[in-house]
Order: C-alpha cells, then structure tokens, then sequence
C-alpha cells in the first residue's frame, strides 16, 4: 500500500470512530483514548477558566491569546488533540472556521491520566518539539502537579514542578498568578 492510501485509510479509520473515545494519528499510528475522566476534565476546565478570562479575553490581563479546549491539530501527516492549546494574537489574529488548525500553536498543556501519560511523554512532546511548539505544560491529577517546560530548539527543558496548592506564575501565562489548588477541589 502507497504511503497516501495508508493516510487516508488512518484519516478514515479516525473518521469512522465513535463519540465516546478520542482519536490521533500519531507518527503513523492510530491512537485510541477514552473520554477524560471526571479528574482529569475537572483539571482542564478549571485550568481553562483561569487563563481564559486574562489571556483569552483580556479581562484583569494582557490578553493576546487565543485559547481553545482540544483542538484537532493537523501537523504534517500527524492528527493530534492536546487538552488545551494556545495561539498568541499575533499569530492568529482571529480564530479560523476550521475544524482542524494547521498552524502549530505556541503551548499546549496535556492532562496526565494513567492510559495517557506515556503517549503524552513519549509521542507527542517529541512531535510538540519538531514543530516548534514553545511551551508545553503537563498536569498530573493524581500527582497535583503541574509541570511547565520550554522548547530549546530542538527539544525541551524542564522550567519547574509546581505541587499540591501552590500558587504560582507559570511561563507564558506568567503575568497572573494561578491558583493550582483548584485544579484539585472536587
């Protein structure tokens, strides 16, 4: 099989997939996820609402970002849906009618679950690097942690672990600080 029929039977293999999971194509493979659980759902909503109002809306913050929940990236040949990803203004000044972005954001953050974590450290931080993607954040529910690091070109450097109820000003979004603990509260 030619390498773009073996695309396009991925493309619609990830079509053709239920509601209920979350499908990538990652350096060539179909990659199936369930749906977040209610921690990890938890955690990126109260995430999103923290940064949304500041950085997305520019309300009692700089603004300049434009901050979408799972978006569907299409980076080459790969089909990747971080938990949240970022755009600085500049970049995209306003938001396509897409249903996929092709331009790489400028941070992701991933929500660690345990059928997660591996493809989020072993697979899609390396592609983050390749395209450029600048910084990357890693959420542990179970651990509370949150984990923030920076390209350095060709690969990333761990910034900071921020743990339990810390708060803290975590790069890009460093102009507020975040409260971490409601990450946690159920």
């Amino acid at each position: 099989m030619s390498e773009f029929a073996r695309q396009l039977t991925l493309n619609q293999e990830l079509a053709n997939l239920p509601d209920n999971v979350v499908g990538e194509i990652l350096n060539g493979e179909l990659v199936v996820s369930p749906r977040p659980a209610a921690l990890h759902a938890l955690a990126a909503s109260v995430l999103g609402s923290e940064l949304g109002g500041p950085f997305h809306r520019g309300k009692h913050g700089p603004g300049g970002w434009v901050i979408l929940d799972e978006p569907e990236l299409h980076l080459l040949d790969d089909v990747v849906v971080p938990d949240m990803a970022s755009w600085r203004r500049e970049r995209m000044p306003e938001l396509p009618e897409v249903a996929a972005f092709t331009l790489a954001p400028d941070w992701v953050c991933e929500v660690l679950s345990p059928s997660t974590e591996g493809i989020d450290r072993a697979i899609k931080m390396p592609l983050f690097a390749r395209e450029k993607i600048a910084y990357v954040w890693l959420v542990g529910c179970l651990s509370q942690t949150i984990e923030t690091y920076q390209s350095d070109g060709s690969s990333y450097r761990l910034l900071h672990t921020h743990h339990g109820s810390d708060a803290a000003r975590l790069i890009p979004f460093d102009a507020i600080e975040l409260d971490i603990a409601g990450l946690w509260q159920r």
